[in-house]
């Protein structure tokens, strides 16, 4: 085996670097995988980077393999595709998916790793971890055949809802964001595209995910009485006003979190995996290759960062490509 690797560290808020590593020994129940793609959540990642994670979440925002503390260093990240060098027979060889930060190879136990289904391009596996979390949302959400939509916020998340939506027999989607760019990715999607001020309203549904005051408070305006919005935004250390006021009351309006790191209370008989593999499998649409909107090689990373955080690299999911010195090829 080879015991050498490289990972990116969060040295300080706004700073990264990549540092050599060294693997242990795999265990009878463990693998050792490298790397073909991770993938950065723009939201979730360059918060992180920037350091906004509230002291109070730092337990509940630790990724599953995560090495140091908040705010840095730190090593996150949580949407790693790669290929199976050693372990079980049953998991030699194969493509799998696994919660795990940027890193060109590593040692898991096996069943922390979820194989990618063949109808998957391991690319776009990378995507597995946020259509989890659509999946999660839509449990809580529970939209009927027939329903009036909204999806507010067109960014990773807000795009894996609206693919997801897009499926659903007799529904009004559409996708509301201020970029009129996004339109382009919802028509990719199959789904309508407003900007706020014109979005249709009477919606049954509102799924929000701006992370911004603004698009809280449009998705509240765009609900019919007695409508319900899912709250998915993260918005770490910042104060968010919600306006309780004017007809929140009258119109008896439901607003309702949504967070991945449980299981839908309404599928609680699911387990963690269940919904792990059921994201895997709907990945094999390729509509959703949309919500891949740039790709970097793994060497980059330090500076690649730093323009995502700051908006100078406009994205959905940033691809990392594992193809250097060290790193392996695609497969």
């Amino acid at each position: 085996m080879n015991h050498a690797a490289r990972a990116f560290w969060l040295d300080s808020p706004g700073r990264g670097e990549i540092r050599e590593v060294d693997l242990p020994e795999p265990g009878p129940d463990e693998v050792v995988v490298r790397a073909l793609y991770s993938g950065v959540s723009r939201g979730t990642e360059t918060l992180v980077f920037r350091g906004g994670v509230p002291e109070s979440q730092h337990t509940a925002m630790r990724a599953p393999f995560q090495e140091g503390d908040f705010p840095g260093p730190v090593k996150y990240g949580y949407l790693s595709v790669g290929v199976v060098e050693e372990g079980p027979e049953s998991l030699t060889g194969r493509t799998v998916f696994c919660l795990y930060p940027h890193q060109t190879r590593y040692v898991v136990p096996a069943a922390a790793v979820t194989p990618v289904p063949e109808s998957v391009p391991a690319g776009r596996a990378v995507l597995a971890g946020t259509v989890e979390t659509a999946v999660n949302a839509l449990w809580d959400a529970a939209p009927l055949v027939g329903d009036r939509i909204a999806v507010v916020g067109g960014g990773m998340v807000g795009c894996s809802v609206a693919a997801l939506l897009a499926r659903f027999p007799g529904v009004r989607v559409q996708l509301v964001d201020a970029d009129p760019a996004r339109a382009k990715t919802a028509e990719a999607l199959g789904v309508g595209f407003a900007l706020p001020a014109d979005a249709d309203g009477d919606c049954d549904l509102v799924v929000h995910a701006s992370a911004t005051e603004q698009g809280l408070a449009r998705a509240l305006e765009l609900l019919r009485p007695e409508g319900t919005v899912v709250e998915l935004s993260w918005y770490g250390d910042r104060k968010v006003g919600v306006p309780l006021g004017e007809a929140f009351h009258s119109r008896r309006l439901t607003l309702r979190g949504s967070q991945v790191g449980t299981v839908s209370p309404a599928r609680a008989h699911r387990t963690y995996g269940d919904r792990l593999a059921l994201a895997l499998d709907l990945l094999a649409d390729p509509a959703l290759d949309a919500l891949v909107t740039g790709e970097s090689p793994f060497e980059e990373l330090p500076a690649v960062m730093p323009r995502l955080a700051s908006g100078d690299i406009p994205a959905l999911c940033h691809r990392v490509r594992y193809d250097g010195p060290g790193a392996g090829t695609h497969a």
